[in-house]
């Protein structure tokens, strides 16, 4: 989900207020010129920096409230391990021919926090786990959950930082729409960057940097391996308080390892807006234009240049304490896996139950529509339909150890032979909460 700075710390009256917003707004805009210098983002920068944007007031709870396993002064560290076992009637992905499998899911995930002064913190997610198949040993892999990261914050005066080295790896080949007849796709992803926010009255200036390494699990897609170097800069201006508006823009520059896929830049400019009017609803949409420029690096691929559009629009609305449901749907073009280029239209919903008051039920439904190959020259092409559906509920059985039950089902179709599937999975997982 994107979100936007929040307003800056308040501010002190009289002349020594106006020396303030002088002095810090001109570090804001020299900040901001100085990152947006460099031809701003592409949608996929975008998405990656502001997982990670600045608070201007960092929220720091009572350390006192907070849970934990082990505390030493200030610092908080909470374990919680799970354990999961997973029935997969598809391993492979594969359209005939299937083998099925079950998975053995030990996981621990750490949550650390270290304040250094009431707006300086310091943060460590990192789930680690590992996936042990029962018939099927080749396929075991170590596991690090998406969202695994170091982050720190820092507010200087008006000026919020936070540098953050996010990572994740997992094998889950039914995850990614793009890819069929496989078990074997997967990649530990790391990026590290920092991003910026300030405000100046009514206006909201953010601008970021991630360098991100992606390497390949496999070596059958080593081609997949690549460095991206990714900027993007936004200013936002409150309409009213609830309404906030204004401008985004994106560069990203991507070299791979191997000539099979094509060096390229990425750029994009467009609009977006924030609309909160309580703290139940919450609306964002995003809009504009990007444009791929690929180099012809490759000794087997020759692609167009694309222009295309890109829509986001997500939405999270809790009706009730116990009823709440998001959606988010949108359009645009991103990095391909056995080609350049995926142009893919999506639709993403999701509702929560809390039906009792220590169970809940989660529904969950992606639908993705790509063309694999966008813009490629006398290429092969695909198009696609990825369907992907989830039901899932947890409960206490005990005081500290729940138990969830989940089901997954993905079914995808192409215009391409043998390159359509279904997979069904289920599974069990229990979490001891300290």
């Amino acid at each position: 989900m994107i979100s936007t700075p929040k307003r800056l710390l308040a501010r002190a009256g009289g002349h020594h207020h106006a020396l303030s917003v002088s002095v810090s707004g001109f570090l804001c805009l020299s900040v901001l010129f100085t990152l947006m210098s460099v031809d701003c983002p592409a949608v996929e920068a975008l998405k990656n920096s502001l997982a990670n944007q600045p608070q201007n007031q960092i929220q720091t709870p009572s350390q006192g409230a907070l849970p934990y396993t082990f505390k030493s002064g200030d610092f908080r560290l909470l374990a919680t391990p799970s354990l999961g076992l997973d029935y997969n009637d598809n391993v492979r992905n594969s359209k005939s021919d299937k083998e099925d499998d079950f998975i053995l899911r030990p996981l621990l995930q750490l949550n650390a926090t270290q304040p250094l002064s009431h707006q300086n913190v310091i943060s460590l997610n990192l789930g680690i786990g590992y996936d042990q198949y029962f018939d099927h040993s080749e396929l075991s892999a170590l596991r690090l959950q998406t969202g695994s990261a170091v982050s720190f914050d820092m507010v200087v005066k008006e000026v919020a930082f936070n540098f953050h080295d996010r990572m994740s790896y997992t094998r889950d080949s039914s995850q990614e729409a793009a890819v069929a007849n496989t078990s074997d796709f997967g990649n530990f992803v790391n990026t590290a960057g920092f991003s910026v926010s300030c405000s100046l009255r009514k206006a909201t200036l953010s601008a970021g940097y991630d360098h991100q390494n992606v390497v390949s699990g496999k070596s059958a897609f080593n081609s997949q391996d690549h460095a991206s170097e990714m900027f993007f800069g936004r200013v936002g201006f409150e309409v009213n308080p609830e309404l906030q508006a204004g401008f985004e823009a994106t560069t990203a520059f991507t070299t791979y390892d191997q000539p099979t896929l094509n060096d390229n830049n990425v750029s994009s400019v467009g609009l977006f807006a924030t609309w909160q009017p309580g703290r139940a609803f919450r609306l964002t949409p995003r809009g504009g234009y990007s444009f791929t420029h690929f180099k012809n690096t490759s000794t087997t691929l020759q692609t167009d240049d694309l222009s295309s559009y890109y829509l986001d629009l997500t939405m999270t609305h809790d009706i009730t304490a116990a009823f709440s449901y998001g959606l988010s749907a949108g359009h645009d073009v991103r990095l391909g896996v056995q080609s350049d280029a995926v142009e893919e239209t999506y639709v993403r919903p999701n509702v929560t139950w809390r039906a009792f008051k220590h169970a809940s039920i989660q529904f969950g439904f992606s639908y993705e529509h790509g063309k694999q190959g966008a813009g490629s020259v006398g290429g092969l092409t695909e198009n696609y339909d990825w369907f992907g559906g989830t039901i899932g509920t947890s409960w206490y059985i005990l005081d500290k150890l729940t138990l969830g039950l989940n089901y997954r089902l993905t079914i995808r179709s192409s215009d391409v032979a043998d390159r359509g599937y279904t997979q069904n999975m289920v599974g069990l997982l229990l979490t001891y909460h300290p």
